[in-house]
C-alpha cells in the first residue's frame, strides 16, 4: 500500500471531479447519530449502547443502522414491525437534532476550500438520507463546496451500487477516467471500482472496524488537506 500511494505522488491522477463521501470522511456524525438510536431505543424500553458500538454499525444507509441498533448484530433482522416503529422513531429524533453534536474532521474546510479553487468540480456523494443529508451540510456550512449532492435516496441504488457514481459523471459530462471517490470505507472503495474509476481512502473514518487498507485503494490520507497533491486538474 505505501508504495502505491508513493507512486501516486509521483504521477497524479488527472481529474475533472472529485467526489467525497458524508459520514466519516467529512463530518463526525457518531455522536448525534447515537444519542438519536438511544433515544429511540428508550423509547421502545430497550437497553442502549455506547458510542463505541456505534462506531462499528455506522455504514450501509440508516434502516441497517436502525437494524444493527435494535438486535447488535451487523446483519440480523430484527421482527418487522418493531423496526418499522424504530425506524420512525430514529428518523424523528435524528432529524430534529441532525447537526447538534457532529463535527467536520480536522482540514475538511481547507481541503474545499483549496480543491475549489483549483477548479476542481465537487460532488458529495453519501447513502445518508436527503432529509438529513442536506440539513448536515447546511448546518456546517459546507453545502455551499458542492456543485452536486446525492444522498442514499437520491436514485434507486447506492453505494456500493457504481449507479450514484455514474449519474455523477454523466451530470458533469465526464467518463469514469476523470473522476476520483474519496471515501472512508470498503463500500466506497466497491463502488468505484465497480464505476471504473479510482479510489483514495481516510485512514480515521468508519469501516465497520477493519483497516481501510484492507480494501486496496489506490492510496490512503490521514487527513484531507492530503489529498490535493495526489490530483491534477483535467482540462
Amino acid at each position: 500500500m505505501e508504495s502505491t500511494a508513493k507512486k501516486m505522488a509521483t504521477s497524479p491522477l488527472t481529474v475533472k471531479m472529485v467526489m467525497i463521501d458524508l459520514d466519516g470522511t467529512l463530518i463526525d456524525t457518531v455522536p448525534d447519530l447515537a444519542a438519536a438510536a438511544n433515544r429511540m431505543l428508550a423509547d421502545l424500553g430497550r437497553a442502549v449502547w455506547d458510542e463505541a458500538h456505534y462506531r462499528v454499525w455506522i455504514g450501509n444507509g440508516v434502516p441497517r443502522f436502525v437494524k444493527r441498533a435494535l438486535t447488535g448484530d451487523m446483519l440480523a433482522e430484527p421482527e418487522p414491525k418493531l423496526f418499522e416503529q424504530a425506524l420512525a422513531l430514529f428518523r424523528k429524533h435524528y432529524g430534529a437534532a441532525v447537526s447538534d453534536l457532529s463535527r467536520t474532521y480536522p482540514g475538511v474546510v481547507e481541503a474545499l476550500e483549496r480543491l475549489q479553487a483549483q477548479g476542481f468540480s465537487l460532488a458529495c456523494i453519501t447513502n445518508k438520507a436527503e432529509a438529513f443529508t442536506l440539513p448536515l451540510l447546511k448546518n456546517l456550512d459546507l453545502h455551499k463546496y458542492f456543485k452536486l449532492v446525492l444522498s442514499g435516496d437520491s436514485l434507486p441504488k447506492q453505494k456500493p451500487d457504481p449507479l450514484p457514481l455514474q449519474y455523477a459523471c454523466r451530470h458533469f459530462g465526464i467518463d469514469s477516467a476523470h473522476g476520483v471517490l474519496v471515501g472512508d470505507s470498503s463500500n466506497d472503495v466497491q463502488a468505484a471500482r465497480a464505476a471504473g474509476m479510482p479510489v483514495i481512502c481516510v485512514t480515521y473514518g468508519y469501516n465497520h472496524g477493519h483497516d481501510i487498507r484492507q480494501s486496496l485503494p489506490d492510496a490512503v490520507v490521514d487527513s484531507l488537506t492530503e489529498l490535493p497533491p495526489y490530483l491534477r486538474l483535467y482540462a
